[in-house]
């Protein structure tokens, strides 16, 4: 018996019925033979961790755009949090930490430029809309191809609980379920704490009402949240919050959307944000020839229409890149002779 039958046999002595079971997998679109040392979903993960995608999470925008303090969340800092979170829970409730581990580190991989601006803008411009949950998802099935696969060939669980992470879809499993409600916690939390050395908010301002319920401290929130999915759900078929917690998360995440999310000085750089990304459209889709051949060549045998090779060249970009993009194509140089300087 090798290491990887041994852990799949090893889930099903400590991890309750209702958990997903590496051997139990629905599988891959392409079948792969079995990895001798890892389950299934221990190797989504890795596939994940060690994705382009996955380090271009580092140069993203979480909530404040290219933050020039060391403090400040990045999307691949919100990720990890997300991931930290969903463990804790899933080991709680004896279920699948490889598999929530793999749904995690994977569920923002499509996310765009400037965080939730950058959504907006290329929703309005795609025929079709862009979300970056279903974005993520192809990222992992055909945009992160490489010479031996196509995408990354991920379990259709993990993929389940990427695609489902955020919108009105559920996951299947129990584990992806933990995700929603994971990524939830983590960013109402830390985007407080970044809200709050932002000078956006003051900690005082934070609603008395639902402080008393969650807790003073972010800690302590955290703490609340995770405690009440665990009395709720305890070798149940459901993860759920109890009823007052998630009336009074619900109402803190509410808080945050009118007084940070939607706050002027967060938003003041929109207008920018569109402009970039909606010159940078326009520029490419009056001729795809100027998107690197490397790119251009992920669709000669997928079914899809310009704007889907555009959007995907644009949201895979950093922040970083896409201001540099731009600067190169529409910011003129300045003159630089060195005969006439001398």
């Amino acid at each position: 018996m090798n290491p990887r039958e041994n852990r799949e046999k090893l889930e099903h002595m400590i991890l309750y019925k209702t958990a997903t079971f590496s051997d139990m997998s629905k599988g891959r679109v392409m079948p792969e033979e079995d990895c001798d040392m890892r389950t299934c979903f221990q190797r989504d993960r890795d596939r994940i961790l060690h994705s382009k995608a996955f380090r271009r999470l580092k140069h993203k925008t979480q909530v404040f755009i290219s933050p020039e303090g060391d403090h400040f969340r990045t999307r691949l800092t919100h990720t990890l949090e997300v991931s930290q979170i969903a463990r804790t829970i899933g080991r709680l409730l004896e279920l699948n930490e490889d598999l929530i581990e793999a749904m995690s580190l994977g569920h923002d991989l499509g996310h765009t430029p400037f965080g939730h601006s950058g959504e907006t803008i290329l929703n309005k411009l795609h025929p079709k809309g862009f979300k970056h949950n279903e974005q993520s998802i192809r990222v992992v099935e055909f945009l992160s191809t490489t010479e031996n696969r196509v995408g990354l060939n991920l379990t259709h669980e993990v993929k389940d609980g990427i695609l489902n992470h955020s919108g009105e879809g559920q996951a299947e499993s129990l584990e992806g379920k933990i995700i929603k409600y994971a990524d939830r916690i983590a960013y109402i939390n830390h985007d407080i704490d970044d809200a709050i050395r932002a000078g956006i908010i003051k900690e005082t301002d934070l609603p008395d009402d639902l402080i008393k319920i969650l807790g003073n401290s972010h800690s302590k929130r955290i703490d609340t949240m995770i405690t009440s999915i665990y009395k709720n759900s305890y070798h149940k078929d459901f993860v759920k919050m109890e009823p007052d917690i998630e009336t009074a998360t619900l109402a803190l995440r509410q808080y945050m959307f009118k007084n940070v999310y939607y706050d002027k000085t967060v938003k003041s750089e929109n207008e920018k944000i569109y402009h970039i990304i909606g010159s940078l459209f326009d520029y490419y889709m009056r001729d795809l020839n100027r998107i690197p051949r490397e790119h251009l060549s992920l669709y000669e045998n997928i079914k899809h229409i310009d704007e889907d090779i555009v959007s995907d060249y644009i949201a895979g970009m950093t922040d970083i890149y896409v201001v540099e993009i731009y600067k190169k194509l529409f910011i003129p140089k300045g003159w630089a002779n060195e005969l006439y300087s001398r």
